[in-house]
């Protein structure tokens, strides 16, 4: 059985080589949110159509 609403995933080569535009640390991926998170900034990026949008102006932030 397939899944209706399959998640993209994220290459992790790619999550490797990015970095918070902010702090300039590690991000972690939330499938759950399709998100990359900078836990440091306390910023949600966003990935859409594959593609993570690194702009912190696109960002969510995080609850404390």
């Amino acid at each position: 059985m397939t899944d209706p609403n399959p998640q993209p995933c994220l290459d992790p080569r790619l999550l490797e080589m990015l970095i918070c535009p902010v702090t300039r640390g590690r991000l972690i991926y939330d499938r759950a949110h399709n998100e990359l998170i900078s836990e440091k900034a306390r910023l949600a990026y966003p990935i859409r159509d594959g593609i993570p949008i690194m702009l912190a102006e696109e960002a969510r932030p995080l609850d404390p």
